[in-house]
């Protein structure tokens, strides 16, 4: 087992630096156009593919370094460099995570290439979870998956929302009810391939923030998959099924569902995209007040600017230092006896809105400005309080684990 360590080594340095620098010099200058626009930035996403930047094999070294400090660190760069942007270059690991997590090796092996195509045919994936009328309330989804025993496949009928790349994706992971009766727990996640009949995008969402990530409703109207697109395989599912139904019976305690899988083996790195949008706000605010000048002397001269700046940078390093030990500790297998993934979720969330705000007021007018990017910086942070599970949800999760008590 690696030992928890606040020291990258050369070779992550390495590999930070080089990320950082796609960032800065690709990313950032094409930050603003792409939110203007709130379109896909298919352009910075081929150039990340042809570096091997936007890619399976990237991701898989980040997701297997012992450290756990790969995909954390990679994330950090890429979000500094622009949120929106960011999301439109990792989006589709939030579908390949679901596979990893739910799926077999085969089917792993099959369609997580798929999700990402080639430099000269760049593809994305979208994970499907919420729904109209479930969100945060998992146990309300209402899209269903029905067994066709005769054909062997699976018809998919309901519509999800809040998804990224929804409708524009090249293979969708739809998580959908199974069994009604067992609620969350009779849940399962499915692949739908590339072009299958009775899939489409629905409404395109036009967002305060993370502008130039695609964001859309997805329509399945008698969706057929073949059997083998059940991730982790139908004898697998009937025993988790029939485990469920035990406990049910006996009153005993709650499996994960398909979902939840998901959104636990990812909010780390959510938190590290809010570290990420953060730090680059605070930079912002820390060079301007080193060069802006009032009554005769740099803004930060003034205890008021000075002390804020302090505060962002302590509770910035405070974030990562959260993050990194959920990384390492899922990475090495340690259990989450105080919701650990949680934790960092929630304070890099709720840090990243506050120092990007901080940060626009210490531009003042020029902070509410277009000409500055803190303004863009303070619209993408508020996504992090609320995609995959919201501030108020990661407290419930720390709630519960702290007390062992089903508190609502």
């Amino acid at each position: 087992m690696a030992e928890f360590r606040l020291e990258l080594d050369d070779e992550q340095k390495a590999v930070r630096d080089w990320v950082h620098g796609f960032a800065a010099d690709v990313m950032r200058p094409a930050a603003a156009e792409w939110d203007e626009r709130e379109e896909t930035p298919w352009p910075v996403i081929q150039e990340a593919a042809k570096i091997g930047l936007y890619s399976l094999d990237f991701y898989a070294q980040q997701y297997f370094d012992p450290t756990g400090l790969g995909i954390p660190m990679a994330m950090e760069e890429l979000f500094w460099g622009d949120a929106g942007i960011g999301l439109s270059i990792v989006g589709t690991g939030l579908a390949a995570v679901g596979v990893l997590a739910n799926g077999t090796e085969e089917q792993i092996g099959t369609w997580i290439p798929q999700m990402y195509g080639d430099p000269d045919d760049v593809k994305v994936a979208a994970f499907c979870s919420s729904e109209p009328d479930a969100g945060s309330d998992v146990a309300s989804m209402r899209t269903r998956a029905v067994y066709d025993e005769a054909k062997d496949e699976w018809v998919l009928n309901g519509t999800k929302t809040w998804a990224t790349n929804g409708g524009i994706a090249n293979v969708h992971v739809v998580v959908a009810v199974v069994d009604p009766d067992l609620g969350s727990k009779g849940h399962a996640s499915f692949i739908v391939p590339p072009e299958t009949p009775g899939l489409s995008q629905g409404q395109k969402f036009k967002k305060h923030g993370i502008r130039a990530s695609h964001t859309a409703e997805v329509v399945l109207e008698d969706v057929r998959v073949p059997g083998g697109c059940l991730l982790g395989g139908k004898d697998e599912l009937d025993e988790r099924l029939a485990r469920a139904r035990e406990r049910v019976k006996s009153g005993g305690e709650r499996l994960k569902n398909a979902a939840m899988a998901t959104f636990e083996a990812s909010r780390p790195a959510v938190g590290a995209m809010a570290v990420g949008t953060a730090r680059a706000a605070y930079e912002e605010a820390l060079e301007y007040a080193k060069t802006r000048t009032q009554f005769g002397r740099p803004i930060i001269d003034n205890q008021g600017v000075a002390f804020q700046l302090a505060d962002m940078r302590t509770q910035i390093d405070a974030a990562r230092l959260l993050v990194w030990r959920a990384s390492w500790m899922a990475t090495t297998g340690q259990p989450f006896t105080a919701a650990e993934g949680s934790m960092s979720k929630l304070f890099a969330s709720e840090t990243a809105k506050k120092v990007t705000a901080q940060a626009l007021q210490i531009l003042g007018g020029n902070g509410f400005t277009r000409e500055y990017p803190v303004e863009r910086m303070h619209r993408d942070a508020a996504i992090y309080t609320i995609f995959e599970g919201t501030s108020e949800i990661q407290r419930l999760v720390i709630a519960r684990t702290l007390s062992g008590m089903p508190i609502r």
